[in-house]
Parts: structure tokens; C-alpha cells; sequence
């Protein structure tokens, strides 16, 4: 066996490299939960709201590759059960600081936790593509699509003119 063959078996062998079925699984859950977490971001970015396209994207491709990592390893699923909470705790915390609370004269305002739920749900979509239950991804992102952009729409026709709803009470955070 010649040097170059060897370097070749030896770089096929440290990259892992699956079998064409396998690659095509790993592709296409990878794109699906890039897809998916660029259309909850776009949304978001659309609305010049914090944590947007690229924030969503990242967080949904992550989720889905610390998923399919475990499971390319052959791990057993109640060790991928443990990796998918550690998943959950992280985007915790990033969320977290998506959070903002602000004290004026006595008057208190939270912002963010829309952004910070926007990011909790792109992990849990891609850690939903990453397990290859792709169309449970997807019927969560149009549900989430629908929360965010025609919820509020529908909140604010039923707001008066001063922010407040027939019983005085206001749109809050």
C-alpha cells in the first residue's frame, strides 16, 4: 500500500465518513433545521426585533448537530435524552440574556421574551430536524410563524386607540 492510499484511508476513517444514505440524512436534517430557524428568524429580524436570521439559524443548526452527533456515535437513548436537557439548559441561558428589565420612575418594562422563546422553540425545531422527525419541525415553525406575525395583528384590532382593551387593561410584554 502506497503513502498516498494510506493518508486516504486514514483521513476517510478520522472524517467518519458515512455511506451515501447516511450522508443524505445528515444533509437534509442539517438544512431542514437551517431553513426552519431562518424562517422564525427572518420574522423576527423583519421586525427589527433582538436575536434575528443568523441568531435562529445557529441555534436550530446547533440543536440539530448535538442531536445527531449522539446519534452518528451510535449512543443509546437515554444518553441522548441527557444531551437533549443539557440543549434546553444552554438555550436557557442564552435566552436569558435576550431578556431586558428596565425601572423608570416606579414604572417596570420587560423586553425580550418573545426573542428569548424565539430561540428556546429554533432548539427545540432543531433538535426535532435533527432526530428525523422533520415534518413535526415543520408544522412547529408554521405554527410558530403564525404566533408571531398574525397574533399580533389580531391583538391589536382588538386594542383602542390608547393601547387598551375595552376593560382598560393593556397589551403587556
Amino acid at each position: 500500500m502506497d503513502t498516498f492510499s494510506v493518508i486516504g484511508q486514514t483521513l476517510a476513517a478520522e472524517f467518519d465518513l458515512p455511506d451515501a444514505a447516511t450522508t443524505t440524512r445528515i444533509v437534509t436534517r442539517l438544512l431542514v433545521a437551517a431553513l426552519l430557524g431562518a424562517l422564525i428568524g427572518w420574522e423576527r429580524e423583519r421586525g427589527g426585533h433582538p436575536a434575528g436570521l443568523r441568531t435562529h439559524i445557529l441555534v436550530s443548526m446547533g440543536a440539530a448537530l448535538f442531536v445527531l452527533g449522539p446519534w452518528l456515535a451510535g449512543v443509546e437513548t437515554d444518553a441522548l435524552s441527557r444531551v437533549m436537557q443539557g440543549i434546553v439548559q444552554g438555550i436557557g441561558f442564552i435566552g436569558a440574556g435576550a431578556i431586558i428589565k428596565q425601572a423608570t420612575r416606579g414604572t417596570e418594562t420587560i423586553h425580550g421574551l418573545t426573542s428569548a422563546a424565539g430561540i428556546w422553540l429554533a432548539a427545540a425545531i432543531g433538535m426535532t430536524a435533527g432526530m428525523g422527525r422533520e415534518a413535526g419541525a415543520i408544522i412547529a415553525t408554521l405554527i410558530a410563524l403564525v404566533v408571531l406575525g398574525l397574533l399580533p395583528k389580531v391583538v391589536d384590532a382588538g386594542m383602542g386607540d390608547n393601547g387598551t382593551d375595552s376593560a382598560g387593561n393593556g397589551q403587556g410584554g
